[in-house]
This record gives structure tokens, C-alpha cells and sequence, in this order.
């Protein structure tokens, strides 16, 4: 399981640091036409951490109850959404002066993470 995390921490970190880089530069780019209510490195917190926690649940249900790693993984998918909606409570009640482009801004990385949890989930599956 130790092998594992770390394998997976070895490709979580450059991923998230590349994604971070390339979206710290795109929003600067665009800082001048809108103003985000999040901040860059807030976001991917966000990101890195839950997705290192659905990795760690599923693969602590991949060790101990094979069979359910796809319940797991699925549990863990759903409560990410729901840790999306909290998150993102400010920009649903209107208090982002650009809510598009912080729904975008947020969007954009959840579902590139999204599928870099999948992958590795379906690596556990087989």
C-alpha cells in the first residue's frame, strides 16, 4: 500500500504543480478583464487534497475489501461533489463579482482531476 501512495504522490505533484502553473498564468492573463474571487493556489489546494484522500480511501478499501473498490471509489466521487458545492457556497450566492469565470476557473481543474482519480482507480480495479 506504502508503494502505492508513493507511486501515485510521484505523478500528484508534478501533475498539480504543471496544471497550477499553466492556470496561475492563463488567470493573469485575464486579470485584467475579470476579477476571480478564488485564488489560484486556493483552488488547487483544494484539488490536491481531496484527490490525495480519494486515492488514499480507495486504496485503503482496494487492501482490505477488493471487491468494494469501486463502491469506494464512487462514494468518494460523490463526496467530492458535494466538497465542490461547499466550496464554492460564495460564488453560488452571488458574491463573486465574475461568477462564470470562477465556475470555469474551478471547473476546469475538478474535471482534469476527476480524471486523473479515475485512471488511477481503474489501475486499482485490475
Amino acid at each position: 500500500m506504502k508503494q502505492k501512495l508513493l507511486n501515485f504522490l510521484k505523478i500528484l505533484i508534478p501533475f498539480t504543480l504543471v496544471l497550477f502553473v499553466l492556470h496561475h498564468l492563463a488567470i493573469r492573463a485575464l486579470s485584467d478583464q475579470y476579477t476571480f474571487y478564488y485564488s489560484t493556489w486556493s483552488i488547487y489546494l483544494f484539488h490536491f487534497t481531496i484527490t490525495f484522500f480519494i486515492y488514499l480511501a480507495v486504496l485503503s478499501v482496494s487492501n482490505n475489501l477488493p471487491d468494494k473498490t469501486g463502491f469506494a471509489f464512487l462514494a468518494c466521487s460523490g463526496l467530492k461533489m458535494f466538497a465542490a458545492v461547499v466550496f464554492l457556497i460564495p460564488i453560488i450566492q452571488g458574491k463573486a463579482p465574475e461568477p462564470i469565470a470562477d465556475v470555469a476557473a474551478f471547473f476546469i481543474p475538478y474535471f482534469l482531476f476527476l480524471f486523473f482519480e479515475t485512471v488511477f482507480a481503474v489501475k486499482l480495479l485490475k
